[in-house]
């Protein structure tokens, strides 16, 4: 079984620790603690976060910061960031049988309900914003 990428949830809890705990030293060994992960992870989903924007890092400096507000945020450039677009939500299986009436059009017969369900998912993730998810863990907290 494909399991969905977890870099997109990952990218959203560095952005929220950032937003949350502004008076900690948000390196990758502490943020790792949180998402209980690697901090080479954390280190790698940083990268393509400060490369859209996102975050602030300085060579020699340990820690990260936002460079945007969390209201500017949202989740679909997030996904973006991340790189959990580069893939569509689903996925079709390829190297059907041919010459079966259900391997030879599986394909086309679900394109347009895949493509519909991915365009609802981004408009989703493009009406909520990382303050949306800070405000949300603290009122849970």
């Amino acid at each position: 079984m494909t399991q969905i990428s977890t870099r997109f949830s990952v990218g959203v809890h560095i952005l929220a620790m950032l937003a949350i705990c502004k008076d900690c030293v948000n390196t990758s060994d502490y943020i790792a603690g949180s998402v209980n992960t690697n901090p080479v992870v954390i280190r790698r989903l940083t990268g393509l976060l400060k490369k859209a924007g996102f975050v602030h890092t300085s060579t020699g400096v340990a820690g990260a910061t936002l460079a945007k507000k969390p209201e500017e945020i949202t989740l679909l450039d997030i996904y973006r960031a991340v790189g959990a677009s580069k893939n569509t939500l689903f996925d079709v299986h390829r190297h059907t049988n041919e010459k079966c009436p259900v391997g030879a059009n599986i394909q086309s017969a679900l394109a347009n309900t895949l493509e519909v369900t991915q365009r609802a998912l981004e408009r989703e993730l493009e009406s909520k914003t990382l303050a949306d998810i800070v405000n949300s863990i603290k009122e849970s907290s």
